[in-house]
């Protein structure tokens, strides 16, 4: 058997050329972030043909563009994008199950190509087993260079303590976000991880003991640690005067997590693909997208043409920067819409207005489209709750009725009965469907919807007999 050499990582890279091409903070944002759009698009277009062109290397995308009539040389500028076939995540499953972890999308064959330092993380997976992204040398350190724009677009700076609440094992999140801090900001990660790494109270010690500056994770866990250090502490979250909470809002209520922590909520949008794509400045009026780094479509999830700005739409992403697993034309199901004009902050790339949620996680309920993030953004509204909530969807009755029942945790001193009444009838005033309510303790759903142990906490429970 011929051994292969070890490709050492710091021999994989010219850093300095990577970092000349994706620059870094700060100096993004007084060259990349403020270029021209025409001087934005020529780059896009130099940076978009090369991944067609590794794209015709891998095999899914061979098979996948092949299948719809496309021959190498159709694609010759960015504006043949809306030429090329999209895809979705069931694509990537149905390429992962032949042959599981190195399905073609990964672009790598192990048996004859030349090794390479790899690093695998994978999606969420919370049906069956998580889906697998392996990523080269530069697909990880442009993903970190642009989590290190994040940091710094928040308000991070160099010997700043961020304590991470993601989960440290299979996902990408907290991991991506350590890299990006540690190599590309200066500040210092506090790896706590979820709380099934490290206990809540334990978390609020060590913010209170270190002096952490920063509170990085998901809103139901940062919510959960302010409510325990509150609750059962005697602590007041404000006393710890965090500067920011870096986190990934979407419909969450931004003002009733800053009221808790005393301190501003900062949102952000990242995919286990691509890592970070987008995210709020200073002046929180929007995700700036990381132009040079993706070009981003919102378009009609049934016509597939683009949206205007203001209309909301799926998410299509191509990334301009991959080689293990290229990203061209991704429809995630993602919602959202580009937002008009440019930020006070001066950067000139384009904005999303936020994540309202995912196309593939609506539920259907009697004629109407649910979806569990507009659920629980009028749950984060009454402050007769604690913002914990849980969807769960039956069939009952001869006629197989759907009915859908909204679990929402009580906040201290608030009544059950009037919580419940409220709910209902906002429920019923915004959705247009009648939802059942039931108020639960504090902390009794957390066994359901893991929010001290998962990364994304679970919010919709379908009891519904599958067909």
């Amino acid at each position: 058997m011929t051994s292969k050499s070890i490709p050492y990582y710091p021999r994989a890279l010219d850093f300095e050329a990577l970092m000349r091409e994706y620059l870094p903070a700060p100096a993004y944002f007084d060259v990349a972030a403020t270029q021209s759009r025409d001087e934005l698009r020529a780059q896009q277009n130099e940076r978009f043909l090369k991944q067609i062109k590794r794209g015709w290397q891998v095999p899914f995308y061979k098979r996948h563009w092949s299948a719809a009539g496309l021959e190498p040389g159709d694609i010759r500028s960015l504006d043949d994008l809306g030429k090329i076939p999209p895809y979705s995540v069931s694509d990537l499953r149905d390429s992962l199950e032949k042959n599981p972890p190195w399905a073609d999308y990964i672009g790598i064959d192990p048996e004859n190509d030349e090794p390479l330092p790899m690093i695998l993380h994978t999606s969420g997976g919370t049906t069956g087993l998580p889906r697998p992204m392996i990523y080269s040398p530069v697909d990880r350190e442009v993903m970190n260079i642009l989590s290190g724009r994040r940091a710094y677009m928040q308000g991070v700076r160099p010997f700043d303590l961020v304590q991470i609440t993601a989960a440290m094992g299979l996902p990408n999140g907290g991991y991506a976000f350590r890299e990006g801090l540690w190599k590309y900001s200066g500040a210092v990660p506090v790896m706590a991880g979820s709380g099934l790494l490290t206990p809540t109270r334990r978390q609020v010690e060590i913010i209170k003991a270190w002096k952490v500056n920063f509170l990085a994770g998901f809103p139901p866990f940062l919510r959960h640690i302010a409510l325990v250090a509150r609750d059962e502490m005697n602590i007041d979250p404000r006393e710890l005067k965090l500067k920011g909470l870096l986190t990934h809002l979407g419909t969450e209520n931004r003002a009733a997590l800053e009221d808790l922590w005393g301190a501003p909520a900062y949102d952000s949008y990242a995919t286990n693909e691509c890592g970070g794509i987008a995210c709020e400045c200073s002046y929180k009026t929007g995700l700036h997208i990381y132009e040079d780094a993706f070009v981003t479509e919102v378009n009609d999830p049934v016509t597939l043409t683009p949206k205007q700005d203001g209309e909301r739409g799926t998410l299509f992403l191509t990334a301009l920067f991959k080689y293990a697993a290229p990203v061209i034309r991704y429809n995630v199901n993602d919602t959202s819409s580009f937002m008009p004009g440019v930020c006070e902050c001066g950067n000139r790339h384009r904005r999303l207005e936020k994540i309202f949620g995912r196309s593939d996680n609506m539920i259907k309920l009697r004629g109407i489209n649910i979806y569990p993030e507009a659920v629980g953004s009028l749950v984060g509204e009454n402050k007769g709750c604690n913002g914990e909530y849980l969807c769960v969807v039956e069939r009952s009755g001869e006629a197989g009725r759907d009915d859908m029942t909204v679990m929402v945790e009580l906040a201290p001193g608030g009544s059950a009965a009037t919580l419940e009444e409220q709910l209902a009838t906002r429920f019923k005033e915004a959705l247009g469907v009648k939802l059942l309510v039931k108020a639960v303790a504090s902390g009794a759903l957390a066994p359901q919807t893991g929010v001290t142990e998962l990364t994304k906490a679970r919010r919709v429970l379908d009891k519904r007999e599958k067909n």
